[in-house]
């Protein structure tokens, strides 16, 4: 499945503390089965001193073949251990699906 493909090579490239793969394709317009929206919380001391951008882009190039063969949407939430303790283990829902049209 896809979704422990990107729990395991997110943990091998970043050892998180905390790690949450959510496969949210149940929440958009595709069909039934269909793995191609997750979202991604992540707390890794590894982007300490990095900005949000430089973040995304690396987990991006971690799972660019994933993203390459079906994966359409990550929603990512990255932080350090002290930002994660700041927010108290809550991370923002994700946004309604707004994908045009219905499937047939």
């Amino acid at each position: 499945m896809i979704r422990e493909q990107i729990e395991e090579k997110l943990r091998a490239a970043f050892e998180p503390v905390h790690l949450e793969v959510v496969d949210e394709s149940y929440r958009h317009n595709v069909p039934a089965g269909s793995e191609s929206h997750f979202k991604v919380v992540m707390v890794s001391d590894c982007f300490s001193g990095q900005r949000f951008l430089e973040r995304h882009r690396s987990i991006y190039g971690v799972l660019s073949a994933e993203l390459a063969d079906g994966v359409h949407a990550l929603a990512l939430h990255t932080y350090t251990q002290k930002e994660w303790a700041g927010l108290q283990d809550t991370v923002p829902a994700s946004p309604p699906c707004r994908g045009a049209g219905t499937m047939a």
